[in-house]
């Protein structure tokens, strides 16, 4: 969760939303990392954690990500829970949550709906506090 930190404060340096990812492999190692990139790249689906699963799957050689867990400072959206899902990543794990726009738990439960073919472990409140900080901060400079 430190490594998705430091890609969160990196991504206020373009204005994008704090929200930083990492993918681990099954043996603990990082693959892969992102950032918030709406702002910098002018892309809707820009989100951390769409960037950060592009970038293992790159790495992996497959957009199979069997045995790799996700970890991400911010409860994911449904574009993110959905693409979690379907990368077939094995866990996620998130710091704050996100009861606006939450969907693994809070909002929606995209990764635990029973009709889906893929339902991830999930694992919360990983430095929540640090995670929420960021996020409060942000948006009280912009309120």
């Amino acid at each position: 969760m430190r490594v998705a930190l430091d890609e969160a404060r990196a991504a206020l340096a373009t204005g994008d939303v704090p929200i930083g990812a990492v993918v681990l492999a099954p043996d603990g190692t990082p693959v892969a990392r992102g950032r918030n990139v709406r702002e910098a790249e002018a892309d809707p689906t820009g989100h951390a954690e769409v960037v950060t699963l592009r970038a293992a799957a790159r790495d992996h050689g497959e957009w199979r990500l069997d045995g790799h867990t996700l970890v991400v400072t911010l409860e994911p959206c449904t574009m993110c829970a959905g693409a979690a899902v379907l990368s077939r990543v094995e866990r996620i794990v998130f710091g704050a949550w996100d009861p606006k726009a939450g969907a693994v738990g809070s909002l929606w439960d995209v990764v635990r709906d029973r009709r889906l073919n893929h339902r991830p472990e999930v694992v919360t409140g990983v430095l929540a506090d640090e995670s929420a900080a960021l996020l409060e901060a942000f948006f009280g400079d912009r309120r």
